[in-house]
């Protein structure tokens, strides 16, 4: 893994948005269905907001219809850590955070589609996406 990604939050507070800022820092989950990468199936890569670590390819994308973009796989499961998560038991979570960064990205459930049987449900505010040979979405994805 790279190294890690420092940032002064004073920064990430000007540089993100307010809901940005709320997903990756603080933990928070986006509505659902609010989300603007929620339905993009548009080839491409998606990375991390904050340090802009590639995480997720378009190709493993699919409509879990919960809400939020879901993806069977990521590009290299080192990009991330993994944390036991009980704040909405019974259900059990595992929160998904970027290893270089360590913002919040949404969590992994064991319900995803074969072979890999798993469901990374990710937060739209805590990713960029990229269209290959195109710079990052930059609405407010910066």
């Amino acid at each position: 893994m790279a190294e890690k990604f420092v940032v002064d939050q004073n920064e990430l507070k000007r540089r993100l948005t307010p809901l940005q800022y709320s997903v990756t820092q603080e933990a928070y989950t986006e509505k659902p269905f609010s989300g603007k990468f929620e339905n993009n199936f548009t080839t491409g890569t998606y990375s991390c907001v904050v340090c802009f670590e590639d995480l997720f390819s378009s190709d493993t994308k699919y409509d879990a219809g919960c809400g939020w973009p879901s993806f069977f796989d990521s590009l290299d499961k080192s990009k991330f850590n993994f944390k036991p998560c009980y704040k909405k038991a019974p259900r059990i979570r595992t929160e998904v955070t970027c290893a270089k960064c360590d913002a919040h990205l949404g969590h992994i459930f064991g319900d995803g589609p074969k072979p890999k049987g798993q469901r990374f449900c990710i937060n739209s505010a805590a990713l960029n996406f990229r269209i290959p040979n195109e710079s990052s979405e930059s609405d407010d994805s910066l």
